[in-house]
């Protein structure tokens, strides 16, 4: 489906591209040709990411990193100034800077909130708004990628109250813009993934093995997703293959979604035979 020039001519900036699911869109990005930035608060974390990612890279994509906070919005102006500066343009952007972590609703403090919520609503917006602003008055098309939450858009989630609140802005900002930005040729669409496995991520929302177990039992394709698969996604949403697509959001979960139908509970009670087996007895029976 893709080829060595798929991102030819693009400069992305991935947030939070240092590791995880933001490195291996980025490590995805570079190899199929496109000049890329991340940006995150940990340098040492940051350079070890730029050489990872040189590695895999198209032999022409330039790569660099960028020390900042998406909280910060004069440090984003900054930055969004610099990529310019050394790469002569920026044509896309995927927010994928986050936080999250288990917590009962009534146990939160405002400042656990809020620093969730900052990072994945305020942060996204900052980068989005600048960002936009920039495309807006070069007269340039562009796209922005969000990466957002299964639970995003009906369901949220206990539990996890601030990312499912950060997350349910980011999509709800994601649709606003895509409609308002049309108009400038600026196309905004988010993934919505289910368990990928991250370091980070799995140290703070996973904590044991039967934990693990029972995240694992909702998801009908019985696996976690690969984040090849979902850079994979993002490089189709990012390129010219997409680009009469804007304001959707994908869900890539595995199915994991589907398991609130009223029913699919029977799918672990038994093996599908014996269920079978059930439902003939229950087709059967009379009265």
């Amino acid at each position: 489906m893709f080829t060595d020039d798929t991102l030819k001519d693009q400069t992305i900036l991935i947030t939070g591209g240092g590791s995880g699911l933001g490195l291996a869109m980025a490590k995805k990005f570079a190899s199929l040709g496109s000049n890329i930035a991340i940006c995150g608060r940990t340098e040492e974390k940051l350079i070890n990411a730029v050489e990872d990612i040189a590695k895999t890279g198209y032999e022409s994509a330039e790569v660099k990193y960028y020390t900042a906070d998406v909280r910060d919005y004069d440090r984003i102006k900054e930055m969004v100034d610099e990529i310019v500066s050394d790469f002569g343009t920026m044509t896309g952007l995927v927010n994928n800077a986050a936080g999250n972590f288990l917590s009962a609703s009534e146990d939160l403090s405002p400042g656990g909130f809020k620093a969730v919520v900052d990072i994945v609503l305020h942060g996204s917006f900052n980068c989005t708004h600048v960002f936009g602003n920039y495309l807006i008055e070069q007269e340039q098309e562009g796209n922005i990628l969000n990466m957002v939450t299964t639970y995003s858009e009906s369901t949220g989630s206990a539990f996890v109250l601030p990312s499912a609140c950060g997350k349910a802005g980011v999509l709800a900002m994601t649709r606003s813009l895509a409609y308002e930005w049309a108009t400038y040729g600026i196309r905004l669409n988010a993934i919505a993934p289910g368990p990928f496995p991250t370091k980070g991520a799995w140290s703070r929302l996973v904590p044991d093995e039967d934990f693990e177990e029972k995240f694992l039992s909702k998801i009908p394709a019985n696996r976690y997703g690969e984040k090849e698969e979902l850079a994979n996604l993002a490089t189709f949403l990012m390129s010219d293959m997409a680009s009469y697509m804007t304001g959707e959001c994908v869900v890539i979960d595995g199915g994991e979604r589907l398991a609130a139908g009223q029913f699919n509970f029977l799918d672990k009670m038994a093996p599908r035979e014996k269920l079978k087996g059930f439902f003939k007895m229950m087709k059967n029976k009379k009265g």
